[in-house]
């Protein structure tokens, strides 16, 4: 209660704050202006929407209102900015992909896949330092990837993973923190909907976005994973290692029949067991799947290894084109024919009576001055020429292949070891686990990759894969027979309930946008940043610290829309890339999920904690890993090739 009471004491001080400071720049302004009242509306808006009124409705109603006074009270022009304006908004096709995108999320969570994919993940993660929060955060990382919701990750990993930790002696600070900060990893890892929400805002590429979100995504979760190791190494008791009977995994009663133990080697046992004695109660086909399952890493190691090795040896073919016989070794005999040419007796020079084939004389079109030297080829031509005819051997059989590189058999001898490495010391629990990922974590990643993969390499939209990836989560809901049609019913409402929001936000925000571009607002704020001499580096301070500072009362769909069209246009100005500003914006407001005493993530996670457990312990907690992403945002603005490169090896 009385962190509520802290809370409201923040709403109503910040609200103070801003309504403090709209009357102080009214007062002071010399001449109020419109766009003075633009920056009032500005104002109003965010007491508004912190006093609990409909976002949405709150930006169409004070966009209309304000519009009709710059208008000078004419409701005709009033009501056809505001239909204008709503159909450039619901004409993006790019919107589209937003409810799948969604319906996806809630498929696959409502599948009850997240309990499988823990159980797996702490069970393989079992010797590693801090292993139940580890789990915790790559769970949440890949749940993330494929639902977005910020609110469903952490509530599901409040009920699964909290009691398991807690009940392993976890520090409640380190459990929650951990459970909030991955569950808000969801914000930046695509597929995310802040990310579309923000193209279409600021016209950015999704598909750009997505590309350049991936690396920093995997940066944060690194962070966030390394820092828990760190601290259950150098503090065993805040996260003491898993015991006995936490790691262990029974065994099936077929494969203690043929002499299976927990730590006996499985391969030589079921190699041993398909002949001889051992297998009279066990059938054979049994033993072949199981045989089949642990060689899998085998065989998709030769895979991997068969295709790289065509890939990095093959030639490619020279195509034999008119053009590229001028730039190369053509030499000017009749026979080569194309561009280089014509002959003498054919080609463009003919007819030789009249017409264009005029001038009959020696400057005519096939001896242009100096041909003869450029038709001779240097000594790297001539051998060029020679090695066509290899070239085109290659092209044609098949047969003449280049020598692979010596990093293809770098790369093939480390992975060689890793299999020999792998395969000593794969042990019947092992497998079991093996099996369990199987089930959980690679249909996920499968599902996952095929999404974010045909987004990235080009081979689909954002608003087809988002269709391939709700057919995905329709596919892994049938699969672990959780597709029924309640199932269906609440996924299909909550995706029209969570679709229809963002879509009013959209309509809500161009129109509030329009009526603040018509009073001047944005010009207002352009001369008072300009004004302010800053450097790039300094802008992008003000901005991000002003970001985090809304993202305490506000959600980020509100930050999006109403405030990114007022920084969009000073990008340019300060020479900011906007997909680069874009990323940045993505780590900030997820530092602002975690940021007390408006934090979301923790009262998501305190309405399904036990009661012993605070909202300040929750706060203290998610501290460390606020301090995480803030590292992150320097990182990324120091190097920013970590979010830029993909987009720009795939792009440009």
């Amino acid at each position: 209660m009385r962190a509520i009471r802290k809370e409201l004491w923040f709403g109503f001080a910040l609200m103070a704050l801003l309504g403090a400071g709209a009357i102080t720049m009214l007062l002071s302004a010399t001449v109020i202006t419109n766009g003075h009242i633009g920056l009032l509306m500005l104002s109003l808006v965010v007491v508004a929407i912190m006093l609990g009124f409909p976002t949405a409705f709150t930006l169409m109603g004070m966009g209309m209102l304000f519009t009709w006074l710059a208008y000078d009270r004419d409701w005709n022009r009033t009501l056809d900015l505001m239909v204008q304006s709503a159909y450039k908004v619901m004409a993006n096709d790019v919107l589209i992909s937003i409810p799948l995108f969604v319906f996806m999320g809630y498929l696959v969570e409502r599948a009850n896949l997240i309990e499988k994919l823990f159980h797996s993940l702490h069970l393989s993660l079992a010797r590693v330092p801090g292993a139940l929060a580890v789990a915790t955060l790559v769970t949440c990382a890949v749940f993330a990837t494929a639902t977005g919701i910020v609110g469903a990750v952490v509530t599901l990993m409040g009920l699964l993973a909290l009691p398991q930790m807690l009940r392993a002696g976890y520090s409640i600070q380190l459990s929650a923190g951990a459970i909030t900060a991955g569950g808000c990893l969801g914000i930046l890892i695509p597929p995310s909907v802040l990310l579309i929400v923000y193209g279409a805002t600021a016209g950015v590429s999704v598909v750009q976005l997505y590309a350049g979100a991936f690396f920093p995504g995997l940066m944060l979760a690194g962070l966030y994973i390394g820092y828990v190791i760190v601290v259950a190494w150098f503090k065993p008791s805040l996260a003491p290692p898993l015991s006995a009977e936490g790691r262990f995994v029974p065994l099936p009663q077929v494969l203690l029949d043929i002499g299976a133990t927990q730590q006996g080697r499985a391969l030589p046992l079921l190699l041993g067991a398909l002949k001889g004695r051992r297998n009279a109660e066990v059938s054979v086909g049994y033993l072949l799947g199981q045989l089949f399952i642990a060689l899998l890493p085998l065989l998709l190691f030769v895979a991997v290894a068969a295709l790289s090795y065509r890939s990095v040896t093959t030639v490619a073919p020279v195509e034999e084109s008119g053009l590229q016989q001028i730039g190369g070794e053509q030499a000017p005999s009749p026979e080569a024919g194309g561009l280089a040419e014509p002959p003498q007796e054919g080609g463009l020079a003919e007819p030789p009576s009249g017409g264009l084939a005029e001038p009959p004389s020696s400057a005519a079109v096939d001896e242009p001055p100096g041909a003869d030297r450029a038709a001779q080829p240097p000594s790297a031509v001539a051998s060029a020429a020679e090695v066509r005819p290899g070239q085109a051997a290659s092209a044609g059989e098949g047969s003449a292949r280049k020598a692979a590189p010596m990093g293809y058999w770098i790369g093939l001898a480390a992975g060689a070891v890793v299999m020999l490495v792998y395969y000593a010391l794969l042990s019947f629990s092992r497998l079991e686990i093996f099996k369990m990922l199987l089930a959980s974590f690679f249909p996920l990643l499968i599902m996952i990759l095929a999404v974010l993969g045909s987004i990235v390499f080009g081979l689909a939209t954002p608003t087809e894969a988002a269709a391939v990836g709700a057919l995905g989560g329709l596919l892994l809901a049938a699969a672990y027979r959780q597709l029924n049609l309640g199932m269906v019913k609440e996924s299909v409402y909550l995706t029209a309930k969570t679709s229809a929001m963002v879509c009013w936000l959209f309509v809500g925000s161009a129109i509030f946008s329009a009526a603040f571009a018509l009073l001047g607002g944005q010009e207002l704020v352009e001369r008072w940043v300009l004004g302010m001499n800053l450097t790039k580096v300094e802008f992008l301070i003000l901005s991000q610290v002003i970001i985090f500072v809304l993202g305490w009362p506000l959600e980020w769909t509100e930050i999006i829309v109403i405030f990114m069209p007022i920084f969009i246009p000073l990008l340019d100005n300060f020479g900011v890339d906007p997909l680069f500003f874009g990323l940045l914006v993505a780590l900030n407001l997820q530092t602002a999920f975690l940021s007390p005493p408006v934090a979301m993530a923790a009262f998501y996670l305190k309405g399904v904690s036990p009661k012993h457990v605070t909202l300040n312990q929750i706060f203290a907690g998610m501290l460390p890993f606020m301090g995480i992403q803030v590292v992150a945002i320097v990182l990324l603005y120091l190097f920013p090739q970590i979010g830029l490169w993909l987009p720009q090896v795939l792009y440009r």
